[in-house]
């Protein structure tokens, strides 16, 4: 009998472990929509410091060449040798293959001057947002799949 009463002072029952166990299941079914959320939206604010970034890789290429560049390979580094027009090495390697931290970056040209598109890889996971901007630097964005356009709200 003695024995017994030890055993129990010293160790937890099934029925403990099981309890402690749902407890922190339920805080994990409560917790885990939230921290998706703030990864999305850190993502999406990525996203944007990315556009930025173009922006004003764009105006150096076009400071330094006399026109926009037309890729993004245009302004990524080179893949050996110097910088130059076809790779001027004025963004990250990352940006430059057009995905970066969850959303997909286009370069279009454009009569005067350049589109720039972004869109989540994955919808609802890595964005609910895409986003559109021009050589004026105004983002707009599209609270939705289709691509932000030209007639898109602005990012305030």
């Amino acid at each position: 009998m003695n024995r017994n009463l030890s055993r129990r002072r010293f160790g937890f029952s099934l029925i403990e472990l099981l309890i402690v166990i749902a407890i922190i299941l339920i805080i994990l079914a409560i917790a885990m929509p939230k921290l998706s959320k703030s990864r999305m939206y850190a993502q999406e604010m990525a996203a944007l410091q990315a556009i930025k970034a173009l922006h004003q890789a764009e105006t150096m290429y076009y400071s330094q060449y006399g026109k926009y560049a037309v890729t993004l390979a245009e302004l990524g580094p080179p893949t050996g040798g110097a910088p130059g027009p076809q790779a001027a090495d004025l963004i990250q390697e990352d940006l430059a293959t057009g995905e970066k931290q969850g959303y997909k970056f286009t370069i279009t040209a454009t009569p005067g001057g350049y589109v720039i598109n972004a869109s989540p890889i994955a919808f609802g996971n890595t964005g609910s947002r895409t986003f559109w901007s021009d050589q004026s630097m105004g983002i707009r964005q599209n609270f939705g799949q289709e691509p932000a356009t030209a007639n898109s709200p602005m990012f305030k």
